[in-house]
């Protein structure tokens, strides 16, 4: 019902973005482009994907049907063909939702840019209505998306019959959503960082042109980026990461529902249907929170989205107390759920911390510009690292905290079931999040149409301070993605550990001990990992930046009309490069991320008095930690370089005799090439950290048999 209630509803705010004025004959011109060239790239990105996961999916059907062991085959009461073939088809059906989820994302935010551009031209109130009702049908249809498609793959795989063992079943499920997410996370991510750091080098900084000057060659590529990137590949990222810590959570119930079921206690199958619900009452509390958004002429616009968001944290604090209440009839769960909704707000707060040009790091950054750009990056590392503290007390306060407290609830199994409510309470306001997240692409895409529309002053300064607010979102949704990150990789490691057990009952893994050797390669390995696969996405990024460069050069110099004004420059010549190259570069990452666990598995299980299953679940655990903190780093830190230039670009950075600092000077330029050096810490690698975090969680899961 939820789910259906929540398609209704973003189908209404699609009407009511899709009906206002789409704006002049330029604005719908450059819109119509942006669109195109988004399509275009999504076509691609998405037909080779499909055929990886094509072949991914016959491998781990023939992989699972081969090696299940046969005491695996009696409790799931499955065939050896019929565990490989439903594996591989839940595979399918995520990695296809997954897709769908993008595409969703970026569609209805490229309809929404020109109309938020248009918007502005009126007045900021509207521009604010527009760009998050615009988010708001993403964020919804993506949550449903993830909703209804764990809860039809569950029934459709005897969850009414048998919800003991379904979820065991459905782990191909995330796994093909987290597969999809991560290449197009990747993808997204190389292309909108590449056409960005493009577009500012030679164009801030080499030709002196502003931002989303129509002369620039790249500009187009660089609006299109943000909706492959922040839309696409954000949305596909968020709905593995519900789907995933949701199947994780059924799994964990499993154990309360078999003794509840042993004692003959009422609906045993709450334990296992628990997440499904509570985050059907997260739907609609974030539902009211959007609706009760209303911006004000004179207040920063981040005021009004925060008035929404704390609307729907209380209407999900009064959803989770008659869940746990009415399902579990425990007031310790309630406060464990409490815990993960309070982690949501800590996060939110302190990602505005580090990333809003009102508090210290970001004018540490901006002041450190006036010294030149080695300074400014110098003060921006130390910032990102500075944010790693925050990010461990808010997730290690939460799983102590929620795990403590389900320990009290006095049941078998709860204090591991306590960090899963957690993780669905933070989860609740994830429609909510998500609609704030694509609130950032789109007013972004808004401020560049306005820019080669030719837009008066007024309407610019507009659409700069939603920009400005729309980078601070963006942080906050990969701050909240991380956070949650962080909670389900515990619930996921215990529920790897379940299935282990499940496996080899007569050998139960019930700690990892990194005194062993092999447990402790594993664990250097999988902080390896993080490394390597960081390095390869902003590598990725180099390489395909270096190609834009050449090419707007190129044509600047080939066509001096270009800068006159006399003459346009060859987007789809940038659009295409970019596409090219970021789909070729997203490759390699992608394949070691899936690789490099597998590998680790198979090889210490073919050797003698090492256990394979431990290493493995070290390389889990540690490679996660160290994602956590690198995401943190990466993601913080390039919000705050980003932010530092948007405050100088916005005149809000003065010298000691109150004279402003503006665009156009050496201190501006400083700035630019700080955020350039943010923007695949922040976009590309950082995000896709948290997609890697759940990857390596869900193919243990899956493929846990190849390691016993």
């Amino acid at each position: 019902v939820a789910g259906a209630v929540a398609v209704i509803f973003a189908l209404v705010m699609a009407w009511d973005v899709l009906r206002r004025d789409p704006g002049t004959k330029d604005m719908q011109r450059i819109g119509g482009m942006i669109f195109q060239g988004a399509m275009a790239f999504l076509k691609r990105q998405y037909s080779t994907i499909g055929y990886l996961s094509l072949v991914t999916a016959a491998i781990i059907g023939a992989v699972l049907g081969g090696l299940a062991s046969p005491l695996e085959l009696k409790l799931l009461g499955i065939t050896r063909a019929g565990l490989g073939t439903l594996t591989a088809i839940a595979f399918l059906a995520g990695a296809f939702c997954s897709a769908i989820a993008g595409f969703i994302g970026m569609y209805i935010a490229v309809k929404a840019n020109q109309r938020c551009a248009s918007a502005a031209q009126r007045s900021l109130r509207e521009a604010i209505t527009v760009a998050l009702r615009g988010g708001a049908v993403s964020g919804f249809l993506i949550v449903a998306l993830s909703l209804i498609g764990v809860w039809a793959i569950f029934y459709a795989y005897g969850g009414s019959n048998n919800p003991g063992i379904a979820p065991h079943l459905i782990v191909g499920f995330a796994f093909g959503a987290s597969f999809v997410a991560l290449f197009a996370q990747l993808g997204g991510g190389i292309y909108t960082k590449a056409a960005d750091m493009g577009a500012d080098l030679v164009g801030k900084v080499e030709a002196g042109i502003p931002e989303d000057d129509p002369r620039n060659a790249a500009v187009i590529a660089d609006l299109v980026g943000d909706n492959v990137g922040d839309c696409a590949g954000r949305g596909a990222d968020l709905f593995e990461s519900t789907a995933a810590e949701n199947i994780g959570a059924m799994i964990l119930g499993i154990t309360i529902y078999a003794v509840a079921k042993k004692e003959g206690l009422p609906h045993p199958e709450y334990w296992v249907l628990f997440p499904l619900v509570v985050r059907a009452f997260g739907i609609f509390a974030s539902m009211f929170g959007i609706i009760s958004v209303r911006g004000r002429e004179k207040e920063n616009p981040m005021n009004a989205l925060n008035r929404g968001y704390y609307l729907a944290i209380l209407l999900s604090v009064a959803g989770m107390l008659l869940t746990t209440q009415v399902m579990l009839h425990s007031m310790w769960l309630f406060w464990a759920g409490m815990v993960g909704i309070v982690a949501s707000v800590g996060i939110v707060y302190l990602t505005q911390y580090y990333t809003e040009p009102r508090f210290r790091p970001v004018k540490e950054i901006a002041q450190a510009s006036r010294t030149g750009p080695a300074t400014n990056i110098v003060k921006g590392v130390a910032v990102g690292f500075e944010t790693t503290l925050g990010t461990t007390v808010v997730i290690g306060a939460a799983l102590l905290l929620s795990y403590w407290l389900g320990s009290k609830s006095g049941l078998e199994g709860g204090h591991v079931f306590g960090t899963a409510v957690a993780t669905m309470g933070m989860l609740m306001t994830a429609p909510y999040i998500l609609a704030m997240d694509t609130f950032g692409p789109i007013t972004d895409n808004a401020n560049g149409i306005n820019e080669m529309a030719g837009a008066g002053p007024e309407v610019r300064r507009i659409t700069d301070r939603l920009d400005a607010v729309g980078n601070t979102t963006k942080a906050l949704t990969k701050g909240y993605a991380m956070v949650s990150a962080g909670l389900a990789a515990f619930l996921l490691f215990q529920a790897y550990i379940d299935r282990v057990n499940l496996l080899r009952p007569d050998n139960l893994l019930t700690a990892v001990n990194i005194a062993r050797v092999e447990v402790f390669v594993g664990a250097m390995i999988g902080v390896m990992l993080v490394f390597l696969f960081s390095s390869l996405a902003i590598r990725a990024v180099g390489n395909t930046a270096e190609k834009i460069i050449e090419e707007v050069r190129r044509q600047f110099k080939s066509n001096p009309g270009i800068m006159a004004g006399t003459a346009l420059p060859d987007y789809g010549k940038v659009v295409d490069l970019t596409a090219k190259a970021g789909l070729k570069q997203m490759v390699a990452p992608g394949l070691l991320a899936v690789g490099v666990p597998i590998a680790v598995g198979v090889i210490f299980n073919r050797i003698n008095g090492y256990d394979a299953a431990m290493s493995v679940a070290a390389l889990l655990m540690v490679g996660t930690i160290g994602g956590i903190m690198m995401a943190s780093f990466m993601n913080n830190g390039g919000g705050a370089w980003d932010n530092a230039k948007k405050m100088i670009e916005d005149n809000q950075l003065k010298d000691e005799q109150g004279n402003v600092i503006g665009k156009k000077t050496p201190t501006h330029a400083a700035a630019v090439v700080g955020d350039t050096v943010g923007d695949p810490f922040k976009d590309t690698a950082g995000p896709s950290l948290h997609v890697l975090i759940k990857l390596l969680a869900t193919i243990t899961l899956v493929l846990s048999p190849l390691f016993i």
